[in-house]
């Protein structure tokens, strides 16, 4: 494809591979947190009260990194890896972070009542600009996992102003049909819940192949997450409609993501088909697609230096790193692809860079990412 050149990390084998079978059956593998400073809150929003933790306060223009995890997960299990990774710090040092837990799925949640009615995932994006506006944001770079990706995706396209930009993990824009719905109802007769979830997260092979990890996270799925809590969201989530985008001159009146947007998948993923169906609906002059070798099915827990290198890279396209703060990736392209380097947290203009041999800093490709 025209525009499009391969761009290659370094390797780094997966961050839990090899690990001692006893630290991975420890409960808090994921749990721990590198310091302190992070501050829990209940926010109360028009579909019920929002389990938020963050760190940091707002800095002038600057966004805030705001996350959500996938079904089956909370921010904990999802997002400590990648965000207690060295790298990722010195990131984050820059910006406040806020983590969003779903309804009920945080740690030591109580159980609902009997005939609560859990959000759709139209009402769990639409909970968030009341997290915005309790903390005083002006606008957010989300990053999503699966369920979490859509649920960002769904916020960024009824609240466009709000979002500056977008990482989005495994998601998959369509919603289920009668032969995924038969599957799903099927499989949740036969195999307990915990195990429905993990071949959501991972393929067959992975399943099969990488039995450590995902030993660590049926144990941590079935323990740590109230299964009453997780069941509901499991069903909203199958129940989900289209995104309802549509790449802007495909079809009359296209609504699509206006803000930059990275998608991410690892090259074993579930997720792999629906994501490469996203990247066809959005606008391919703001969009990266970043496909990982040797991630599988949470890129973000077994390669977070790849991902760590990407994020930085879709930041500085934005204007929000400073040269001094790149590692290896960035730094040799910093003359070429900064746009306004904004080191005083003034925003800058977004715009998503192409690589070409012939002038590297155009805006007009998609840029396609294979590491």
């Amino acid at each position: 494809m025209a525009g499009l050149q391969e761009l290659r990390f370094p390797e780094e084998k997966p961050l839990l591979r090899g690990q001692d079978a006893a630290e991975l059956e420890n409960s808090d593998t994921f749990l721990v947190a590198v310091d302190t400073d992070w501050k829990e809150h209940d926010i109360e929003t028009p579909y019920g009260l929002l389990h938020v933790v963050i760190r940091g306060s707002p800095k002038g223009n600057r966004p805030a990194i705001v996350t959500y995890h996938d079904v089956g997960l909370n921010h904990k299990l999802c997002f400590n890896t990648f965000f207690n990774f060295e790298d990722m710090q010195e990131i984050t040092k820059h910006f406040v972070v806020c983590h969003v837990d779903a309804p009920g799925q945080q740690v030591g949640a109580s159980q609902f009542p009997q005939g609560y009615q859990f959000p759709s995932m139209e009402q769990l994006a639409a909970m968030l600009p009341s997290v915005v506006q309790h903390f005083g944001f002006k606008y957010v770079i989300g990053i999503g996992v699966g369920a979490g990706a859509y649920v960002l995706a769904k916020f960024a396209l009824i609240f466009p102003d709000l979002v500056e930009g977008l990482v989005l993990i495994n998601i998959d824009p369509n919603g289920k049909g009668w032969i995924d719905w038969a599957a799903t109802k099927l499989s949740s007769l036969t195999s307990t819940l915990p195990d429905t979830v993990l071949s959501h997260l991972f393929r067959q092979e992975e399943l099969v192949s990488n039995t450590e990890l995902v030993q660590s996270y049926r144990q941590q799925i079935g323990n740590v997450v109230n299964q009453a809590n997780l069941q509901l969201f499991w069903n909203m989530y199958n129940s989900r409609r289209d995104l309802d985008i549509n790449r802007p001159g495909t079809v009359p009146n296209a609504k699509t993501l206006r803000c930059p947007v990275m998608l991410v998948v690892g090259d074993n993923a579930p997720a792999e088909e629906g994501v490469v169906e996203c990247n066809s609906k959005l606008d391919p002059t703001t969009t990266t697609f970043l496909k990982m070798a040797d991630s599988g099915g949470l890129p973000q827990v077994t390669q977070p230096g790849k991902l760590t290198e990407a994020f930085k890279y879709f930041l500085q396209g934005m204007g929000y790193m400073p040269s001094a703060s790149m590692t290896r990736l960035a730094r040799s392209r910093t003359s070429s692809l900064t746009s306004a380097s904004s080191v005083d947290g003034s925003r800058p203009q977004a715009c998503t860079h192409s690589e070409s041999s012939e002038g590297l800093g155009q805006v007009n490709h998609t840029m396609e990412v294979s590491c």
